[in-house]
């Protein structure tokens, strides 16, 4: 504590020995309760810098302004208060919680292990490797969905791998950077949340309380509409080779070799000096297994598998940032001592991609800072209580609208936050409680829809750490992936909200999901047939 502050402690202790009253001011000052808590207006700092964000196509501006608007809020627009408010309870704080720095950690060791992978010449001898089997655009992208698909663990580590493996391959096949985000962003999230061994899968399976959470999770997995329908619109487009919105003039521009559309390139010098030597594919292949093993053991190590925990247990209980932040260390280090055993790489060349690495994820690192500093703002402001109370409120009379309701209010919330895993938080409790013992049918079909809302949301919003993520993999400026996914994300949300109605009324997945799919491939046709016009 400064010399100044203490200055300012006095003057309310000397108060108190006069008037005896004063003597509960640190309490209620401990209590303090903003003005805005729990009402609309606690939405509106993450709409604030969203919205900047989409029209001045600048994110680090706009994610400041929106937790400034929060601060003032909070603060009542006292300046001392909106100071220490947004720096102490905001970056500070955010940048002091183990879990925050794990992920950043994870971040930087990735960020190490691509830059190793490049300058042995890994990357590149996976370049010649898919070059001789992969033979056009289509392939190059269905190659990327398949990888994305493979690595299911956990979003994070997907987002980084999948694209720096598969950077070099659609480049040569003139894919653009925003539609390798959006394959990225698309085979994370979505997948990851229908995955039963997944650090998402644990973290829903914690929300469910009283119930047996992993049980519950495979049974919501056929009604999880979202993630299903945004997986099939994504191997459609790709099939159909049919893109509609900004994305098309991304994908139009890529095929005359402009792969970025827009000048800005944040990561662009991340990868142009990567070395091409004497590396094989082994140099790919061995550090992203080492990477996948390693991180599947480091996340049962915290679930305290090897202390006896049964393996769907440890993982439901898993600390994701640790068990992520120990699995990259494990693999960092095996990269290291593999790439000199076969002498790739010297030792002062593999320590020279520690800095390096480390410049690569620095767009990440400030974004991803902002954001969780924009959630801070966000929460001291009550958004959580005054969502449930919404949904709370809402909940009777509408039983077979619900999931619908529900979506739509998770897609909402999730986007506004940023945060998946908070609107789980928020929203699973509140159907557990409200369903549990009137209608558990029903209760399945809604704790999917929180999933399915949960993912949309995070899939759509530009402060989300996946969507954050996956522009650093694509070496992607950050808002054309944002602007080029949203039509692609609100057109997959509106038909699995449609299927959410149909399935509080049939109850089946078996009539629901296919409706969907159809909607789904029947969209993209029309859209094809009217280009062709």
């Amino acid at each position: 504590m400064t010399k100044k502050k203490r200055l300012w402690f006095l003057l309310p202790a000397l108060a108190a020995l006069l008037i005896p009253s004063l003597a509960f001011a640190s309490e209620e000052a401990a209590e303090y309760i903003p003005s805005a808590y729990a009402t609309f207006w606690s939405l509106l700092p993450p709409v604030i810098a969203i919205a900047l964000a989409l029209i001045t196509k600048e994110v680090y501006s706009s994610l400041f302004v929106g937790i400034l608007t929060g601060a003032l809020l909070y603060s009542g627009f006292g300046f001392e208060q909106t100071v220490t408010h947004m720096f102490s309870d905001g970056f500070i704080s955010v940048l002091a919680d183990e879990y925050n720095v794990g992920i950043l950690i994870f971040l930087v060791v990735l960020g190490v292990i691509v830059c190793l992978m490049n300058k042995s010449g890994g990357s590149a001898a996976f370049g010649r490797f898919a070059s001789k089997r992969i033979h056009s655009r289509v392939g190059a992208q269905m190659a990327t969905i398949l990888l994305g698909i493979l690595i299911f663990v956990d979003d994070y580590f997907n987002c980084l791998t999948v694209g720096s493996v598969m950077r070099p391959v659609t480049d040569k096949f003139n894919v653009s950077r925003a539609k390798l985000a959006y394959l990225i962003d698309t085979t994370a999230a979505p997948i990851c949340i229908i995955a039963p061994i997944s650090s998402w899968a644990a973290a829903v399976t914690g929300f469910v309380e009283g119930e047996d959470g992993f049980s519950i999770f495979m049974r919501a997995i056929p009604f999880n509409f979202y993630a299903l329908l945004t997986i099939v619109m994504m191997v459609s487009l790709v099939i159909m080779k049919v893109d509609f919105g900004t994305m098309k003039l991304h994908e139009d521009n890529a095929k005359n070799g402009d792969l970025f559309t827009t000048p800005e390139r944040p990561y662009g010098d991340s990868n142009e000096d990567a070395v091409t030597g004497k590396g094989s594919l082994i140099d790919l292949v061995v550090p992203i297994l080492s990477l996948i093993i390693c991180c599947i053991i480091g996340m049962l190590y915290t679930g305290e598998f090897f202390s006896g925990t049964d393996f769907v247990t440890a993982f439901s209980q898993s600390d994701a940032s640790l068990g992520l932040t120990l699995g990259s260390f494990f693999g960092l280090v095996i990269t290291i001592l593999f790439y000199l055993v076969r002498r790739i790489m010297s030792l002062s060349d593999c320590m020279s991609c520690l800095p390096e690495g480390f410049k690569a994820m620095v767009p990440a690192i400030l974004i991803l800072t902002f954001a969780w500093t924009l959630k801070a703002m966000t929460d001291s402001l009550g958004a959580d209580v005054f969502v449930a109370s919404l949904i709370e409120g809402s909940a009777k009379g509408l039983m077979n609208l619900l999931p619908a309701i529900i979506f739509v209010i998770g897609c909402l919330l999730a986007f506004a936050t940023g945060t998946s895993w908070g609107t789980f938080g928020i929203l699973i409790p509140i159907v557990v409680n409200a369903f549990q013992s009137v209608d558990p049918d029903l209760m399945i079909i809604a704790i999917s829809a929180c999933m399915a809302g949960a993912v949309c949301g995070d899939h759509c919003s530009p402060i989300s750490d996946t969507t954050i993520m996956a522009s650093a993999g694509a070496q992607c400026e950050h808002v054309n992936h944002v602007t080029t996914q949203i039509p692609y994300a609100i057109m997959a949300a509106v038909i699995a909200c449609i299927t959410y109605i149909i399935a509080g009324f049939t109850r089946s997945a078996l009539i629901s999901l296919p409706i969907g799919i159809v909607l789904v491939i029947g969209t993209l046709t029309v859209i094809k047939k009217q280009q062709k016009n």
